[in-house]
């Protein structure tokens, strides 16, 4: 075990969290639904931002039950902004499980909790050990950086096989009496203390425990091999509206990228082809029978995911007189507003409100 003295180490680190820890709201209480959303909630997603979402989602859904039983428009509309959306709907299917098989109570053992939609190794670790007690460890990218660098472990953290070979050290080095605060000590030094770039380590409670600081080499620790490239898209979207003012918009596939989500109308374009502004137009009679009037360009909006980048050309669009769309819900604004849309398409929304 790299020559760490495994009791001295834990008690620097929880005797500094208990000490120095952030007021979050989900470190209230011990409850096992409130853990679980926080963690679903904080995948990917920065502390600052998920606080608001936080406490929004558990007045509106304030126990398993609720969730369970919310409409799934909803759920999506509470998540709206948070991004990578198939978080919640398998939360919401996991909750409606643990409803419907255990009774509304959170299965406690490894085995059980695992086979839950959307819980894997990390949630299942951060669950049982904050809300039960149960000495398991949560590895994931923030946890691997510190303990890379405590250990001076050079394995690659991009490759899946790495976060075994954290669990099994984990395994051993984890706090049997005080998992809960073993595993939020380490996530909270990560987040605060042992950043990816310039970590505090003159601040740093277990400093001295540190094999990358000892040998000056904590700035080029974790390892981490870089990701492909996003492909880029082009696209053209259209707000479309009637002479009543009536918006027409789209409802995204239950399966795949930004799944049951609304849209206004949109395709992607081709280069070579006619203009995007009459491929919108095609597009739109094509696969709507919306025959359409378009207005001048209203700007460009750029969303970046993981694995794509959308470059999407925005136009405000008339309906003609006479033509019927197929396949788009009707809505006037105010009911526009119960939906929920991506961030690129609230983007959209908004660019051409402000061209009017």
């Amino acid at each position: 075990m790299h020559s760490l003295h495994i009791e001295d180490f834990r008690r620097d680190l929880i005797s500094w969290y208990l000490r120095e820890k952030r007021d979050l709201p989900w470190r209230l209480d011990q409850d096992p639904y409130k853990v679980w959303v926080s963690e679903i909630m904080l995948q990917q997603t920065r502390v600052d931002t998920v606080i608001p979402y936080f406490l929004n989602f558990t007045e509106k859904f304030p126990t398993l039950e609720a969730l369970a039983a919310a409409d799934e428009e909803d759920v999506l509309k509470a998540w709206e902004g948070l991004g990578y959306y198939s978080r919640v709907r398998n939360l919401q299917s996991a909750v409606k499980e643990v409803v419907s098989t255990y009774g509304g109570v959170v299965p406690n053992t490894p085995e059980e909790i695992s086979k839950l939609k959307g819980v894997g190794p990390y949630t299942k670790g951060a669950i049982l050990s904050i809300a039960y007690g149960v000495p398991e460890p949560a590895v994931d990218g923030n946890v691997m950086r510190v303990m890379s660098r405590i250990l001076s472990i050079w394995e690659d953290i991009a490759k899946p096989k790495t976060r075994t070979i954290f669990e099994k050290i984990l395994y051993e080095v984890i706090s049997k009496e005080q998992p809960s605060e073993f595993n939020q000590a380490l996530m909270e030094l990560g987040a605060i203390v042992c950043t990816p770039t310039s970590p505090s380590c003159l601040i740093c409670p277990v400093r001295e425990h540190c094999q990358a600081f000892e040998e000056g080499v904590q700035t080029e620790l974790p390892v981490k091999s870089k990701k492909k490239k996003p492909r880029p898209v082009s696209m053209a979207a259209a707000v479309l509206k009637d002479d009543a003012g009536n918006f027409y918009i789209h409802k995204r596939p239950s399966s795949g990228l930004l799944a049951n989500l609304w849209e206004f109308p949109n395709c992607e374009t081709e280069i070579e082809l006619l203009s995007q502004k009459e491929q919108l137009v095609r597009y739109l009679h094509d696969e709507y029978e919306a025959d359409a009037e378009m207005e001048p360009l209203s700007g460009t909006i750029q969303h970046i995911f993981s694995h794509l980048v959308w470059n999407i050309s925005v136009y405000a669009a008339r309906l003609k007189p006479g033509s019927i769309p197929k396949n788009l819900l009707k809505v006037t604004e105010a009911e526009m507003q119960k939906y929920a849309f991506p961030v690129s398409h609230q983007k959209i929304y908004q660019m051409t409100e402000a061209h009017k």
